[in-house]
């Protein structure tokens, strides 16, 4: 049996939600699922996310292959990394210790970088706002109407 971690469609027309789920590669899209592993919803800016991250990973150790798109969401959320880092471990490369502390810097990193593009985003956000301020009589036209006028009268004499 093919295992995929995929995402499930949920929402209204034109309004999507997604589940993270693990399903049988055979069973339709929105059909049965194994086990719900998170959610996804691209319409928040940014696109908000949860996701167990132990659960994913016990999936991913067990031959569970994910799809593209939730893939770049394990890869953004650190899972893929930790996949890595344990696989060090397993290899004999570093010692578990050593790869949860690698985790943890990079996770602390990689956070700091996401609450500054959130602060820049809504920054951009207010700035972008003008507030509507009505327009005053243009003195282009008064100008226009009185030199008109002047003309005219010039030229009647």
């Amino acid at each position: 049996m093919a295992v995929k971690m995929r995402l499930q469609r949920h929402g209204s027309k034109k309004r999507p939600f997604y589940f993270i789920v693990v399903a049988d590669a055979r069973s339709p899209r929105d059909g049965k699922f194994i086990q719900k592993l998170g959610s996804y919803n691209p319409l928040t800016v940014p696109a908000s996310i949860q996701i167990d991250r132990q659960k994913a990973l016990e999936w991913l150790h067990k031959g569970a292959q994910p799809t593209d798109t939730v893939r770049r969401i394990l890869s953004f959320k650190g899972v893929l990394y930790l996949k890595h880092l344990l696989r060090g471990v397993t290899l004999g490369l570093f010692d578990e210790a050593t790869a949860m502390e690698k985790f943890t810097k990079w996770s602390t990193e990689h956070d700091s970088e996401f609450a500054k593009r959130q602060e820049s985003h809504k920054k951009s956000k207010t700035t972008s706002r003008q507030p509507y301020v009505k327009r005053a009589e243009r003195p282009s036209a008064a100008v226009k109407t009185e030199s008109s006028t002047k003309e005219s009268s010039g030229k009647a004499e």
